[in-house]
């Protein structure tokens, strides 16, 4: 039986695969007194069109490739049978749900959330596998982050792992643990930041205020408008429907890596965002989370992959009293 959750709502995996559409990754950590290390990791890349990441379809088409990536990836970080499994963002579809009042009994709240979501579902609900955490707590009641997906979708993802003889135990969102990774590195600043994550086929936004998700949106990289285009008008929504007063933080995260195809360069990116949100602009850095065990300069790319790994292996840890 697979979990998929959204933020912070599961204990972490002993290793974490990423499975993306150019690529395969995995890490694993260990722990030497308080401070977590990356003691392995490893990245395969996949052939042209062997994973198509997708909401409604099939998105393997290339079985044996990917197992094969996946199976070479596992045996570099350890051979590990238990794994917890990042994919791409576009195979689920990201709610907020508010509810003025919250049923007691859990039951009763899985009822009424799969009622409310059922409405913009893009396939029938009992088709669907449905998680949800406690998002931000307002005057008008309680914010639920909502992930839904096709349950073949992700039974597909979880098959590649059983195939390559390891067990998916957790199955999450990449956006998801690259904030993770990022709330693990340190406290989050009290007002509102952002994350831009770029992949090759997508890219998210992701709204924070502290450790709470406000605000998520993911578009298709072969959809209208630039990378700029999304960032206007998501800072235009979040000034003139949230209100907000700016953000104390920008974060980019894997614009130097697979996401490099659809942003170009990178201190570009920087700057554009910048210009546009008159606030200073960091890359992602897991290693504020967890330092890395060979003693090699971490390139950008190298840091971008594994942000999400690093953020789902720290999910159920504190860090410098961050909620992971």
């Amino acid at each position: 039986m697979s979990i998929f959750s959204t933020l912070r709502n599961a204990p972490a995996p002993a290793a974490a695969v990423e499975i993306a559409s150019g690529r395969v990754s995995a890490a694993c950590l260990e722990w030497r007194g308080q401070e977590a290390v990356v003691a392995a990791h490893a990245t395969e890349p996949l052939p042209d069109g062997a994973l198509t990441p997708a909401l409604t379809t099939a998105n393997t088409h290339d079985r044996a490739a990917l197992v094969g990536a996946i199976g070479r990836v596992l045996d570099r970080v350890g051979g590990p049978r238990r794994v917890g499994l990042a994919i791409p963002d576009v195979v689920a579809k990201v709610s907020l749900v508010r509810f003025e009042q919250v049923p007691a009994r859990a039951q009763d709240l899985d009822q009424l959330v799969r009622w409310q979501v059922r409405k913009t579902a893009p396939f029938a609900i009992e088709d669907a596998q449905v998680s949800y955490v406690p998002g931000l707590r307002v005057p008008e009641g309680q914010e639920f982050i909502v992930s839904i997906a096709r349950r073949a979708v992700i039974e597909e993802y979880e098959g590649l792992c059983a195939e390559a003889g390891a067990y998916a135990g957790l199955v999450d969102l990449a956006t998801f643990n690259v904030i993770n990774a990022v709330l693990a590195g340190a406290p989050p600043p009290p007002a509102d930041w952002l994350l831009v994550h770029v992949a090759t086929d997508y890219t998210s936004i992701a709204l924070m205020r502290g450790t709470d998700l406000i605000f998520f949106r993911n578009r298709a990289a072969d959809a209208d408008g630039t990378l700029a285009d999304l960032v206007h008008q998501t800072a235009m929504y979040y000034e003139d429907r949230l209100k907000g007063a700016g953000f104390a933080r920008v974060i980019v995260a894997g614009a130097s890596g697979a996401g490099a195809r659809q942003t170009g360069d990178i201190d570009q990116v920087r700057r554009s965002l910048e210009e546009r949100l008159a606030t200073p602009v960091d890359t992602v850095d897991p290693r504020a989370a967890a330092a890395i065990a060979d003693r090699i300069t971490a390139s950008p790319t190298l840091l971008d992959t594994l942000a999400p790994l690093v953020g789902l292996l720290l999910r159920d840890h504190e860090r410098q009293g961050a909620m992971v």
